[in-house]
């Protein structure tokens, strides 16, 4: 076989790999993207947990690259603390490690099986999940084809000797196989399709032990590349996870690249198989970057944090700065995206009700007029969010995708009514307590302090119960929604009870007072409304949570 054509064949090897480990990325995804988000979200309790839940999902997305951005956005979101963030990642490296061994036993046979089990879910399984699924199936069956087919055809390959000079052009500086690499991982995303395109050059003697030692350094870098890249924005404090993570995998290279003969010696002892060889090493490089690692997490996040801190507010609150247009065809990722803008916007309505605290405990109007900047600025972001919502590709979506757009419109527009309230309410409740000088009694005071305490944190845990779905967050949310009902009764009961007539603004100071607790309670009651939504997409079809006791 003369080398050119050498050449092309493996060009069109590699392209059917690319093509195969793509479908298998999109086809988990569309299938599974909304459980994987969720697994992730409820993983990350502490560094241990969140590095099993890494491997677990990277495992099944067989790409670290995508594990990174779902991560990226609970982290950008404030969900989860940067050092689980950060242990994630490492879990992750390893899943990518553990496929690449997976993929490389000799299990070619199943190929057929695979495309043809594949095919038949493809074509008749509509288009939900099952289509997904087969979506999967044939990949795989074409990644395990492309393989077999790169060892066969790698066989002549010192018979060749065009190839085999392009080859030692490529490969004979360490520096170079990593920089190689690490564009080809980058181009690909996907440092495990990359690690499949190694491992047959090495088993048939093409590139040196050494080089491909190098060529799996470089891979674990480059697919540290698109996160990083993905993450850009005006908010620094959105880039420590994936630049913690390219700083690991960099920490880590520097250190083994100079060891690498020594390395592919002790290799070579332990098995004969250079093929082997490149794939042991992957998973020992991992394993050893995440056990040197964990430890030293809080340094690393506060070190981050050092460097990249959080952006100062825009001066334009209406801005979006998470809608990335580049998303809306891939549904995952955009929905991803858009529930980071709706967590902003409901950090928004957290600080308007701050303000407003503010501005009712002094008699001073700034504070408030701040909130009712604030209020104008969500509503035009909402109408951003909606407008971006609407332009998200709906042919690859699932019906759990969509079912998540859903839930994150309807909660975006739930944001929008509380902004509302503060604006039409809260705000000229606020101005007119300041006009008149209305002095609340020390136990109004505490009662709206208390009650605009918990309309806080139910903010929180609602915000919290959108990112991860956790119906254990839904049911608690609800629960409190209802003490918090409870809790507007019984302190309406006892302000009546200790009003004092013989004060010439008594009734005046009542009424506000009351009004007060009045839409606190309703902005809460319009925040809580994600419990409902959660518990209906965890439920059974045809049932529904309990709305006994639901008030506007």
């Amino acid at each position: 076989m003369s080398g050119t054509r050498l050449i092309v064949e493996l060009i069109g090897h590699v392209v059917l790999l690319l093509w195969g480990a793509r479908m298998v990325q999109t086809g988990i995804v569309r299938a599974f993207g909304s459980d994987l988000r969720r697994v992730l979200g409820r993983g990350l309790s502490n560094r241990f947990a969140a590095m099993l839940g890494g491997l677990v999902v990277t495992a099944l997305l067989q790409s670290s690259t995508a594990t990174a951005l779902m991560v990226t956005s609970f982290a950008a979101g404030g969900l989860v603390a940067l050092v689980p963030a950060l242990a994630v990642m490492l879990g992750a490296n390893i899943g990518t490690a553990l496929i690449v061994k997976l993929l490389t036993f000799d299990i070619s046979w199943v190929s057929p099986v695979l495309l043809t089990a594949g095919y038949v879910a493809f074509k008749r399984g509509g288009k939900g999940r099952v289509q997904n699924i087969g979506r999967v199936g044939m990949g795989l069956g074409l990644m395990l084809l492309a393989l077999h087919l790169l060892v066969e055809t790698m066989q002549p390959a010192e018979a060749a000797p065009v190839l085999r000079a392009v080859l030692e052009s490529l490969t004979s500086e360490p520096l170079l196989d990593v920089a190689l690499a690490a564009l080809l991982t980058f181009a690909a995303h996907s440092s495990v399709a990359v690690m499949l395109m190694i491992v047959p050059l090495a088993a048939v003697g093409a590139i040196t032990p050494v080089a491909a030692l190098a060529l799996v350094l470089g891979a674990n870098i480059g697919s540290t590349i698109p996160p990083v890249l993905a993450a850009a924005g005006p908010d620094p404090a959105a880039r420590r996870l994936p630049v913690g993570n390219l700083a690991f995998r960099a920490l880590g290279c520097l250190i083994a690249l100079p060891f690498l003969r020594p390395i592919a010696g002790l290799l070579d002892d332990l098995t004969p198989y250079p093929g082997a060889q490149a794939v042991d090493f992957h998973i020992g490089f991992n394993l050893a970057l995440a056990i040197g690692l964990v430890g030293l997490l809080d340094p690393a996040a506060r070190l981050l944090t050092r460097l990249l801190p959080d952006a100062a507010p825009p001066d334009d609150p209406a801005r979006p700065l998470y809608l990335d247009a580049a998303a809306v065809e891939s549904p995952y990722l955009a929905l991803s995206h858009a529930a980071r803008e709706t967590l902003r916007m409901g950090d928004m309505v957290e600080t308007m009700l701050r303000r407003l605290l503010e501005g009712i405990d002094a008699n001073a109007r700034a504070p408030t007029d701040e909130a009712v900047r604030l209020a104008r600025g969500l509503d035009r972001l909402q109408d951003a969010l909606k407008s971006y919502l609407t332009r998200v590709a709906t042919e690859d979506m699932t019906a759990r995708d969509a079912a998540r757009l859903r839930e994150i419109l309807d909660f975006a527009v739930n944001l929008g009514h509380a902004a509302d309230i503060v604006e039409r309410g809260l705000a000229e409740h606020a101005r007119r307590k300041v006009k008149h000088a209305i002095v609340f009694t020390p136990e109004d005071r505490a009662d709206l302090a208390d009650f605009h305490a918990r309309v806080l944190a139910d903010l929180r845990l609602a915000l919290s119960t959108l990112m991860a779905e956790d119906p254990r967050g839904a049911r608690e949310l609800l629960d409190a929604k209802r003490r918090l009902s409870e809790l507007e009764r019984s302190a309406t009961r006892e302000h009546l009870d200790r009003l004092a007539p013989d004060r010439p603004d008594a009734l005046e100071s009542s009424a506000l007072h009351l009004a007060l607790l009045r839409d606190l309670k309703r902005i809460n009651s319009h925040v809580s409304t994600i419990g409902y939504t959660v518990l209906e997409h965890s439920m059974p079809a045809g049932e529904a949570p309990d709305r006994l006791g639901d008030e506007p």
